[in-house]
């Protein structure tokens, strides 16, 4: 499969040799220089694209091979339908189609004329769109494949964006790699296997984070018994390996600022404890940890661009087995908050991570906001399905923010609601909550627990368990693991938490 080596830019001109891409708007307008590029075309752009039934629409193509009367080895023609009503997600789409199509191709250099029709400008915000488009849609995770890359025909690809403001289109895109990155590490945590990434060694990629300026914590158990985490050490009993809190601190605000604060659930491998889960599909719980994944892309995405604010992330890091010294369906725990809780179902974990964390974070750092995020329940997906993640908070402003910065960013949230009502449901006579209200509103219930261990911070929580992992393939995503949530959480601290 084509990788792609690099992304480079240059002052826009008519290439002259190899492959070559140039847009097309809608009744096959071009823009001046692309019109120098087929003007030698032997019977022209309309005749060819007539006998093809191409006529600019958006996302289709035209592949000229040794197109005559050129000197290029190739030509392909990208539509991009009505270049005047187009926004950053369709550039940053296009990106992703633009590169499917050159994978077919297996060339080692492209160039691509980013140019619109005459009177329409292609932003230096949406050339760094089109080229986190393609790099996006270039990931593939393949770490544990053996063949080599002169087996399969590979070949690493150096892609060159020729536009208007090369220095302009460079600033933006050191933004916007930065962020692709981060959603590139959260992808490789996801689809990485558990028995390789257990909560040690993710720990271990917080702490990576370092070389990016962040100040990162690690809590092993012996800190979290201190602090009386039981509802988090609890769920991790069962396991041999021991679990972590890794705290994440990005310092780029007034110091006098309070931090917007992030908090990941890290359940690296969920079995279900006692209450094991069936054994079809379970394997696909290495991503139960999608949550934490986010949260260190999202931390990286605000260190690698010299975010103006402060952010804090804490992930809890833990394994869910059933062994022998796994907590039991009845048991009761107190959580850091002193909050007693009945474990009903051991495969109800994700929410006891949360209680502790939250408490944590809450109670250490004094957050302006707080915004949890979790592959949680079952229940979101029947739902919203593969299309939306949950959101859900106590503050309206806050769930205003992050629906308009879901939209921005191109990754969806659907609130859903809260009420005292629901709360009863997770009453029980035995302790302070139960962790689980059974099957009704599942996903309302597991926020409401949530939501008493945020202390009336702005809080919200988002329920990523049908877009973290496993959702439908698209422009910028052809892998298990979406990195969902890097790219909403970093626009909202641009947005919305900058100086």
């Amino acid at each position: 499969m084509t990788k792609l080596a690099k992304i480079s830019f240059s002052k826009a001109d008519a290439p002259k040799k190899g492959v070559a891409v140039v847009l097309v708007a809608d009744g096959l307008e071009l823009g001046a220089i692309s019109g120098e590029v087929v003007a030698g075309l032997e019977g022209g752009l309309e005749r060819v694209a007539g006998i093809a039934g191409f006529s600019g629409k958006k996302k289709t193509s035209l592949d000229l091979v040794a197109p005559a009367g050129l000197g290029l080895d190739r030509l392909i023609a990208f539509g991009i339908g009505k270049a005047e009503d187009l926004a950053d997600a369709d550039w940053r789409s296009f990106g992703g189609t633009v590169f499917a199509e050159l994978q077919k191709v297996k060339a080692e250099t492209v160039e691509v004329l980013l140019e619109a029709p005459q009177g329409v400008e292609i932003p230096a915000g949406a050339v760094a769109e089109f080229a986190m488009g393609a790099k996006l849609r270039a990931y593939a995770f393949d770490a544990y494949k053996t063949k080599k890359k002169d087996e399969t025909g590979s070949k690493d690809l150096k892609l060159t964006l020729k536009v208007t403001d090369p220095k302009s289109a460079r600033k933006y895109w050191g933004v916007s790699q930065a962020v692709a990155d981060g959603v590139v590490l959260a992808r490789d945590l996801v689809n990485e296997p558990a028995n390789v990434l257990g909560p040690v060694e993710f720990a271990r990629k917080a702490s990576d984070l370092e070389k990016l300026g962040v100040e990162v914590e690690i809590l092993g158990e012996k800190e979290m018994k201190k602090l009386k985490m039981a509802a988090l050490l609890g769920v991790a009993q069962g396991s041999v390996r021991p679990p972590r809190l890794a705290v994440m601190r990005w310092n780029g605000g007034k110091k006098a600022d309070a931090p917007v604060a992030f908090v990941g659930k890290g359940v690296v491998f969920d079995t279900g404890g006692i209450s094991i889960k069936p054994a079809g599909g379970m394997e696909e719980m290495k991503g139960d940890m999608g949550g934490a994944a986010a949260v260190i892309g999202a931390m990286h995405a605000v260190a690698a661009r010299k975010a103006k604010a402060n952010v804090i992330g804490v992930i809890g890091l833990v394994e869910n087995m059933p062994d022998g010294n796994a907590q039991r369906p009845g048991d009761i725990v107190t959580a850091m908050s002193g909050t007693t809780i009945e474990i009903l179902n051991t495969d109800a974990e994700g929410r006891l991570v949360l209680a502790d964390a939250l408490w944590y974070t809450q109670e250490k750092f004094k957050p302006a906001i707080m915004i949890d995020l979790a592959t949680l329940t079952g229940a979101v997906l029947v739902a919203l399905g593969n299309l939306n993640a949950g959101l859900f908070s106590n503050n309206d402003d806050l769930a205003d923010k992050l629906l308009a910065s879901a939209k921005a960013s191109g990754e969806p949230l659907w609130r859903l609601p809260l009420s005292k009502d629901y709360d009863k449901i997770i009453d029980t006579p035995n302790a302070d909550v139960k962790n689980t209200g059974g099957r009704w509103a599942g996903s309302i219930t597991a926020a409401q627990f949530l939501q008493r261990f945020a202390n009336d911070v702005p809080w919200a929580h988002l329920d990523i368990a049908g877009t973290a992992f496993g959702a439908p393939k698209d422009d910028i995503c052809q892998s298990w693991a979406s990195g969902y949530g890097v790219r909403l959480l970093n626009q909202l601290v641009a947005d919305h938490y900058e100086n």
